[in-house]
């Protein structure tokens, strides 16, 4: 198949060098790593000038039969490295080994890449260890964003031709769910109008994902009071009081902000990713805006590792300082193949793009892919009220899908692990939506076992 392939490669291959090696050993893993990872830059735009940085993980079952995933984590600017230690990939900190100076890395036994070749990518440009060599290339929006993961997944199928037969997958979380969808139908145009290399696309997943901003923000209420968060008698009177939109509110509408002061007072102290561990934000309340509307990860905005981890209570957000710890020191850059010379700091999430959100509702992208053969995975933490659950399946139900079978639990090791419901158009299109129990924001972080379960299940086109 190579040699079918090097005129293609000549076509789209990288003006610069490209640069991949197979990582055998990190910093702080104790000896050489269990698994085969594969760290690279690919450059993409006419240029060149943005160089996007990916970690690569073969499937330990069978990287020949397994699906391939191309992951992304949300933010926008959140790098992948976060869902590969935090979420689903096959190493994790060890915090009761580690010190403050010296991150200790173990053995995730529920990685996803027990069932799948995953490619976690740091997207937009300025994410993780990603970069661009001009200044007005750091410019980004949803719909560019897409097009130049497109472009990576392309050129890096064309060096990697062992995968393309692989089921393909566009996987991600929070607000990935804007991009993924745009990515999912450039592949499927791409497909469609014969651009090489052929790529064998079956699919996509989405956790607790952003999918319109305003809406999603305005489902916290109602959720709230699902949670009895928000009493009965209050969210009836604001939802009376504010005509039922908790976004675009009146300023001359004295009743409807007064209820609307009172549901922030309710959700002031609540952590948004997950509403039964504690609230520990670190930075003075914006009093321009709504508490209870206040953004996804605002918590992140400050510099982490600046503050002191406290003892009581303990708060999620210390669980991130080693990220940063260990991604900014120089033996695990070098060991990682960071270009010298690219002198960024890693961040976990970098809020500092200069990103424009040019797609402020990607519905319509799900509305185009439910017309074509292809298979979906939504799933919600139902404890997450940044992204809530009743949002997801809001716009989930606006595409007049048909049901194909009743709500109904599913179970992990004779537990309820979420609740899950299939819908399907066409006899070719179908989407799993479910819940994860218990679970948060970023689901595999809270319920690894689950998800692992469930990410089995539905690859292997099990029921869940």
């Amino acid at each position: 198949m190579l040699h079918l392939l090097l005129p293609l490669l000549l076509l789209i291959s990288n003006v610069g060098p490209s640069q991949s090696a197979i990582v055998e050993s990190l910093p702080g893993f104790p000896g050489e790593l269990p698994f085969k990872l594969e760290t690279g830059y690919v450059g993409v735009g006419e240029l060149e000038e943005v160089q996007l940085f990916y970690y690569f993980i073969e499937s330990e079952r069978s990287p020949k039969d397994d699906p391939l995933l191309l992951w992304l984590t949300g933010g926008p600017g959140c790098s992948s490295l976060s869902g590969l230690i935090y979420e689903i990939g096959p190493m994790q900190f060890d915090f009761s080994s580690s010190s403050g100076t010296k991150p200790i890395l173990k053995y995730n036994p529920y990685s996803w890449t027990k069932v799948a070749n995953i490619i976690f990518l740091d997207a937009p440009v300025g994410t993780g260890f990603s970069y661009a060599t001009t200044s007005t290339a750091y410019n980004i929006s949803d719909t560019s964003s897409a097009a130049q993961t497109y472009e990576f997944l392309r050129k890096w199928l064309v060096s990697h031709p062992s995968f393309l037969a692989n089921p393909l997958y566009v996987t991600g979380d929070s607000y990935s769910g804007v991009v993924i969808p745009i990515i999912v139908k450039n592949i499927q145009d791409g497909i469609e109008a014969g651009r090489q290399p052929q790529m064998n696309l079956v699919g996509y997943t989405m956790g607790n994902p952003v999918t319109c901003d305003k809406k999603d923000v305005s489902f916290r209420i109602p959720y709230a009071n699902k949670m009895a968060l928000v009493s009965d008698e209050l969210y009836e009177t604001t939802k009376i009081d504010c005509n039922g939109d908790f976004q675009n509110v009146d300023p001359t509408n004295g009743a409807c902000l007064t209820d609307l002061e009172m549901v922030s007072l309710c959700l002031e102290k609540i952590y948004l990713q997950h509403i039964l561990e504690p609230s520990c934000n670190v930075v003075s309340p914006n009093h321009t805006r709504l508490k209870w509307s206040r953004s996804i990860l605002e918590e992140d905005t400050v510099d982490i590792v600046s503050v002191p981890q406290q003892s009581r209570p303990w708060c999620r957000s210390a669980n991130y300082i080693y990220s940063y710890i260990w991604a900014n020191d120089e033996k695990v850059r070098e060991a990682l193949g960071v270009r010298e010379g690219t002198k960024q700091e890693w961040n976990r999430c970098n809020f500092t793009l200069s990103y424009t959100k040019d797609v402020l509702d990607a519905v319509v992208y799900h509305e185009y892919l439910s017309e074509k053969t292809l298979r979906a995975l939504v799933y919600s933490g139902d404890h997450d009220i940044s992204i809530p659950y009743m949002s997801t399946l809001d716009w989930i139900r606006s595409l007049n899908l048909t049901l194909k079978g009743s709500w109904s639990p599913w179970f992990v090791e004779g537990q309820i692990a979420g609740y899950s419901i299939l819908y399907s158009k066409n006899s070719k299109y179908d989407l799993t939506y479910t819940t994860i129990k218990g679970a948060g924001h970023t689901a595999p972080e809270y319920k690894p076992k689950q998800c692992l379960a469930m990410a089995d299940r539905w690859f292997s086109y099990y029921p869940l």
